[in-house]
């Protein structure tokens, strides 16, 4: 069936991906892009970082400006889907309006997991994940002189860098043991611990909140599990994400840590599609495991995908995940995925915090993170994406550099 209306509910990096692919490809039919937040379709990565420094204007962080999607023909709505009626092949929005489609893409990212302590709902207490959060967040920066960060992940420490930088006492608390644990290895851990601590943010590991203490609704301290205070102008969490699934969920669609797709990111119902923070799909470099992946490469990726299927190309999404993070003067950098690795070679120098860790299980190369060496993060998605293998022996051989052995292996 030739597809005359494609719906795209969600306009971060996905929803907006699908449409410019769809039209790249050249699919000449309605293209409608369901935006639930005020502004144009921007960028999120600058909100915890650049655009709090005044690094980046809203205006340079959006996608395309207004004219783009008005030349491009594509129907940009300031709206919010509310159901799916899958019977007759339509959404409905929160307006009150509706939409038919042929195909419809669900593009609803993930929001901030809420932190479920006493206080959490004071002034001053804000995750950072929308524009609207960071508007919010970058006035009280400038003032604030004692900053609280709960969560070490790559958020959490964005924004702990920025703090520092504008002069505040930094206190990071987090539950595990080192920083970014779920993400990155011990070794890499260490190089930007280090890093934090030289820009004078302290860590308080093996730390829980009990609540948040307020003064006339305000927050003014942060009291841990084993009875500590620390004070703080400015409270900031980053403790993960939870997909929005409930427009999915409700309308009967297979749920399984997000919305479950197929290879080729179909749903359960064969007229709609799912990709970005969402959907849960079988992942190759996972041993084809349902994963969820929150990352600009990934919702990008699969957008050409479903674009490329929708104008008859289908394909099995296969592509090596990568991510960053920018904190302070470092660049983190990852291909692939470290998922159980049981032996790390370091290459460069971790004092310098100009250093490369290579992640094995066994024999197998499961992903390189490069800090400041875009080099080898380069080399590296190359290496993990064809034969030959890369073995640990090799790698933590005296001179080893990983840049001259991808060129000498093509």
């Amino acid at each position: 069936m030739s597809l005359q209306s494609v719906v795209i509910a969600g306009a971060g990096h996905a929803g907006v991906q699908v449409a410019l692919s769809l039209r790249q490809e050249g699919y000449a039919g309605r293209i409608a892009l369901v935006n639930d937040e005020p502004w144009l379709p921007y960028q999120r990565p600058p909100l915890s970082k650049a655009f709090l420094l005044g690094k980046i204007s809203a205006t340079a962080m959006q996608f395309r400006p207004e004219e783009f999607y008005t030349e491009q023909r594509i129907e940009l709505l300031a709206d919010r889907g509310m159901a799916i009626d899958r019977q007759n092949r339509r959404l409905v929005l929160a307006s009150g309006a509706a939409l038919d489609y042929d195909h419809l893409v669900l593009a609803t990212g993930a929001h901030n997991r809420p932190l479920s302590v006493p206080g959490a709902g004071l002034s001053g207490v804000f995750g950072i994940k929308t524009r609207a959060d960071a508007d919010a967040v970058a006035p009280l920066l400038k003032m604030a002189r004692r900053v609280v960060v709960i969560g070490a992940g790559f958020i959490g420490l964005e924004f702990a860098a920025v703090a520092a930088a504008e002069g505040a006492a930094v206190e990071v608390l987090e539950l595990g043991e080192r920083p970014m644990a779920r993400a990155i290895s011990p070794q890499m851990s260490e190089v930007f611990r280090n890093a934090h601590e030289s820009w004078g943010v302290h860590f308080n590991f093996r730390s829980a909140v009990s609540e948040i203490e307020g003064d006339n609704g305000r927050a003014v301290a942060v009291i841990t599990a084993d009875g500590r205070r620390l004070p703080a102008d400015l409270v900031v969490y980053g403790i993960g994400v939870v997909p929005n699934v409930t427009l999915a969920l409700e309308a009967g669609l297979n749920i399984d840590n997000g919305i479950k797709v197929s290879a080729s990111l179909l749903t359960s119902d064969p007229n709609i599609s799912a990709l970005g923070d969402v959907a849960a799909f079988p992942c190759l470099q996972n041993g084809s495991q349902l994963t969820r992946l929150e990352s600009v490469q990934n919702a990008c990726d699969q957008g050409k995908l479903i674009a490329a299927r929708l104008v008859g190309k289908p394909a099995p999404y296969t592509a090596l995940p990568w991510f960053w993070t920018d904190q302070g003067s470092l660049k983190l950098q990852i291909a692939g995925l470290a998922l159980c690795a049981d032996n790390h070679v370091v290459l460069g120098d971790p004092a310098a915090g100009q250093v490369s860790v290579l992640c094995f299980r066994g024999e197998q190369l499961l992903a390189v993170e490069s800090c400041c060496r875009a080099g080898d993060h380069m080399a590296a998605r190359k290496i993990l994406s064809r034969p030959p293998a890369l073995t640990p022996a090799v790698a933590a051989a005296p001179g080893f550099d990983l840049k001259e052995w991808e060129v000498a292996n093509r």
